[in-house]
C-alpha cells in the first residue's frame, strides 16, 4: 500500500474508532433513563436510552471487520473497554469534590444521576465485552463459510445472537446488583432484543453503503482487505 492510500485508510480507521467509543461511552452515561416507543400500535417497547447508541457500535464493528479485518475489529472493541473505565474514573472523581453553594447541579443531583454508573458500567462492560467478541467471530465464521458473498447474512447473523446475549447479561447483571426488579427482566429483555433486531435489520443497507463507498475509496477487490499495520 502507497504511503498516502496507508495515511488515508489510518484516518478512516480512526473516525470509525473515535464513533464507536464514543457511542459506548455515552451509552454507559444516560442508561437510567427508560422510554416507551409504541411500534405502530403492536408492540411497546420500554428501554433504556443508553440502547439508543449502542447499535452503533455493532455496525461499526462490522465495517470494519469487512474492511480492515478481524484483529483491526477486536481492537476497537479493547479500546473502548478502556475508555469506558477511564470514563468511570472521570466520574468517580468528579463525584468525590464538593459542589459550590452556588452550582446548578447539586452533589445529591449528581448522585442521583451518576450514583450508579459504576455498577452500570461494570454490567455493560462485562455484557458489551462478550457480546462484541461473539459478533465479530461469528462475522467471520460466516465470511469464511460463505467466502466473502452474502453480506447482509452475516451482518444480522452475527448481531441477532451478540445481541441477544448483551441484553441478557447486563439485565442479568443490573438485577443481580439490585439496580432493576427481577420482575422487569423478562419485559425488558424482550423490548430490548425486538428493538436491537429492528436496528440490525435497519442498519443492513448503511453497512452495504459503507462498504461500497469504502472498497471505491480505496480501490479494494471483493473481499480484499485494508492492511494498515506497519511492516
Amino acid at each position: 500500500m502507497v504511503l498516502e492510500k496507508k495515511f488515508s485508510a489510518y484516518r478512516v480507521y480512526l473516525i470509525f474508532a473515535a464513533l464507536f467509543i464514543t457511542s459506548l461511552v455515552v451509552s454507559n452515561l444516560i442508561f437510567q433513563k427508560f422510554f416507551y416507543w409504541d411500534f405502530f400500535g403492536w408492540y411497546r417497547f420500554e428501554i433504556s436510552v443508553g440502547i439508543l447508541p449502542y447499535p452503533v457500535t455493532f455496525l461499526i464493528t462490522d465495517l470494519i471487520s469487512e474492511i480492515y479485518g478481524k484483529k483491526k475489529a477486536n481492537q476497537v472493541v479493547t479500546t473502548g473497554i478502556f475508555a469506558s473505565v477511564f470514563s468511570l474514573l472521570i466520574v468517580y472523581v468528579s463525584k468525590a469534590v464538593p459542589a459550590t453553594s452556588w452550582s446548578p447541579i447539586n452533589d445529591n443531583l449528581f448522585s442521583e444521576v451518576f450514583g450508579n454508573t459504576a455498577i452500570a458500567v461494570f454490567a455493560s462492560m462485562m455484557a458489551y465485552l462478550l457480546a462484541q467478541y461473539i459478533d465479530i467471530q461469528i462475522y467471520h465464521f460466516w465470511k469464511k463459510l460463505t467466502k466473502g458473498k452474502h453480506l447482509w447474512l452475516r451482518n444480522n447473523f452475527s448481531t441477532f445472537l451478540s445481541q441477544f446475549v448483551d441484553t441478557c447479561s447486563v439485565l442479568v447483571l443490573l438485577c443481580s446488583f439490585r439496580q432493576i426488579k427481577w420482575e422487569l427482566f423478562g419485559g425488558l429483555l424482550l423490548g430490548g432484543f425486538l428493538f436491537k433486531i429492528l436496528i440490525a435489520i435497519c442498519d443492513t443497507p448503511l453497512l452495504y453503503l459503507g462498504v461500497f463507498i469504502m472498497r471505491k475509496k480505496f480501490k479494494l477487490k471483493k473481499n480484499e482487505e485494508l492492511i494498515i499495520e506497519e511492516q
